[in-house]
């Protein structure tokens, strides 16, 4: 919940300064979708619900209307959803003039019942089954993308070509490298923080142009709202400069890919006492915890397409870039795609590396978090930890190499059938196939480039 109330808002409409507020859904993406409303009319009666059209959460990202999904096509007319403004969301937007935003829960035309596709739907039930064992998810993203000198639309007019990133070199905790980006950086970490996300820090990362944006921990769906307001202030604020950022995972094969690393921790409901730590067992975990790691491991090619969704997301994980190959756990170990953070302590807590920076947040929780959950129910055996350099590690569980692998894995996933659903991972799975077709028939630069003449 954030501080911005909704007497708060009608006080600044009243009083002139909010005009404007977003009422935005998630889509399959994870990016914000909705309408922006005169701020009168929204705290006269759109507050209550408004809707959209359900392709919304049938699209590619490119927003083509795709064939073959249950809940949404041309024979049934692509009817209606209706969107319910989450209150608890609102916030006012402080790089928009006069702007607030609220997030909406999806709901059924009909029933008025959550679609269970919608991704927040998928995390509030995840949620849900932990708060029914008597458990609370704590979750942290840490966000990474790169910045570019070009706009948005100088970069689409030069075929995202001969770019020029905003640093030089490596530029990895570097302050005098950083200091040259502050009048994005700043005013992202100002504008976030008056949006009500508390920012930790911002930093330089492992290529040129590559920056991190560090938040506060926060209840799993609390993060991953903020994480989807985070990626969308990122475009708005680098657009309002005159500069370009991508969120893709791997945006140039010489480039390191950008990450977003998932932090979970469990804790009892009134969210004192930590659930993962034993202090006098083996590293301080507890035997939940042990359980809890040993279903995502246990589960990790099946999880895989919903922390890397598109062809491109694969394409991060190489050798010697702190991407992992293997899915294992280690003690903090930047090469294991599983790393135990805060050994012993009351912080302690199992870092996800797999997912990439183009991951929708919701997805990626719900999905590591049933796996968490199976392997707690299951009382799942924690295999020993991994020592050594994860890259060079021999006869381990390996991160499926491409979407097609990931998808085939997912559609065989019985644990997340059973956790969400047959029709959510059929919807889900087709979106992977289709991905993964679009790209099966194109013809890229590098196949014209290196058969053009010499095929």
């Amino acid at each position: 919940m954030t501080s911005y109330t909704f007497d708060a808002l009608k006080m600044d409409v009243a009083e002139g300064r909010i005009d404007t507020v977003l009422a935005c859904l998630v889509d399959m993406q994870g990016r914000l979708m909705g309408k922006r409303f005169q701020a009168e009319f929204f705290v006269e009666s759109a507050y209550e619900e408004t809707h959209s059209c359900n392709y919304v959460l049938a699209t590619d990202m490119e927003m083509e209307t795709v064939p073959g999904y249950k809940s949404s096509s041309w024979e049934k007319g692509y009817g209606d959803y209706v969107l319910k403004p989450d209150l608890s969301t609102l916030r006012r937007v402080p790089w928009l003039e006069g702007t607030a935003l609220v997030l909406c829960d999806v709901l059924d035309h009909h029933t008025h019942e959550e679609v269970p596709h919608s991704p927040r739907a998928l995390l509030k039930k995840q949620v849900a089954r932990l708060e029914a064992m008597g458990l609370k998810a704590f979750m942290a993203t840490e966000l990474e993308f790169f910045l570019f000198d070009q706009t948005f639309d100088a970069a689409r007019a030069g075929g995202y070509k001969d770019l020029n990133l905003a640093s030089g070199y490596n530029e990895d905790y570097h302050i005098f490298q950083t200091t040259k980006e502050e009048d994005v950086m700043r005013a992202l970490r100002k504008g976030l923080q008056g949006a009500g996300i508390p920012v930790e820090n911002s930093k330089g990362e492992a290529s040129p142009g590559q920056a991190e944006i560090n938040v506060r921990y926060a209840e799993a769906l609390t993060m991953a709202d903020r994480h989807a307001i985070i990626k969308n202030a990122t475009k708005e604020i680098a657009w309002s400069k005159g500069k370009a950022v991508t969120f893709l995972a791997k945006w140039n094969y010489n480039a390191a890919g950008s990450s977003s690393h998932i932090h979970q921790s469990l804790w009892s409901l009134d969210g004192k006492t930590p659930a993962f730590l034993d202090k006098d067992a083996k590293h301080g975990m507890s035997e939940l915890m042990r359980h809890y790691v040993a279903g995502l491991l246990a589960h990790a090619s099946e999880i895989t397409y919903f922390l890397a969704p598109y062809i491109n997301s694969y394409k991060r994980f190489m050798a010697g870039t702190f991407a992992p190959t293997k899915a294992i756990w280690s003690l903090d170990n930047r090469t294991a795609g599983y790393r135990l953070c805060g050994e012993g302590t009351k912080g302690i807590r199992i870092e996800c590396r797999v997912g990439g920076s183009d991951l929708n947040p919701y997805l990626a929780m719900a999905a590591l978090l049933a796996a968490g959950i199976d392997g707690i129910e299951n009382k799942l055996e924690l295999e020993p930890a991994f020592v050594g350099d994860a890259y060079g590690g021999k006869d381990v569980r390996e991160i499926p190499k491409t979407l097609r692998d990931a998808t085939a894995f997912l559609d065989g996933s019985k644990m997340l059938r059973n956790a969400f659903g047959d029709d959510v991972i059929d919807h889900y799975v087709h979106a992977g196939r289709w991905e993964q077709e679009e790209y099966d028939r194109r013809v890229t630069d590098w196949e014209v480039a290196r058969g053009f003449e010499r095929a």
